[in-house]
């Protein structure tokens, strides 16, 4: 089985490729637990998957050119946006997958360093829907 490393990921904020500026991605999928347990289940608990929460974790390098981060995001604060995700900056393929979703841009912090270090900028973004997987 293959590893990756991932050191050319491809990352769409508003259809603005900023993938030369986001240090890490997080695309994470949990399923609500709903118990079923009733009288006849013998001493065990039974369960069913409810619903699905999806969200984004992404960690920028700021920038505050026009077609950079700061101008990205800042616009779409409240608001949601198309969101894809590659592996690979590659063509789109069953081992190289594309991920697009519908983020509410529920957070931003246009300044966060200190003294000497690189401007950054973290969020985590709910998805409204469904993460979309595209394998061709």
């Amino acid at each position: 089985m293959a590893r990756l490393v991932l050191t050319n990921a491809l990352v769409t904020v508003n259809g603005v490729d900023l993938s030369d500026m986001v240090a890490s991605i997080t695309l994470n999928s949990t399923v609500d637990s709903v118990e079923t347990t009733a009288f006849s289940t013998t001493g065990t608990r039974t369960r069913v998957a409810g619903l699905t929460d999806n969200s984004i974790s992404l960690e920028f390098h700021q920038d505050y050119a026009t077609n950079e981060v700061e101008q990205t995001i800042y616009p779409l604060i409240g608001t949601t946006t198309a969101v894809t995700v590659k592996p690979v900056n590659a063509a789109t393929s069953t081992t190289n997958p594309l991920y697009s979703m519908t983020c509410l841009v529920a957070e931003w912090a246009p300044l966060n360093a200190a003294v000497g270090e690189l401007a950054s900028a973290s969020v985590t973004w709910p998805v409204s829907g469904a993460i979309t997987k595209a394998t061709s």
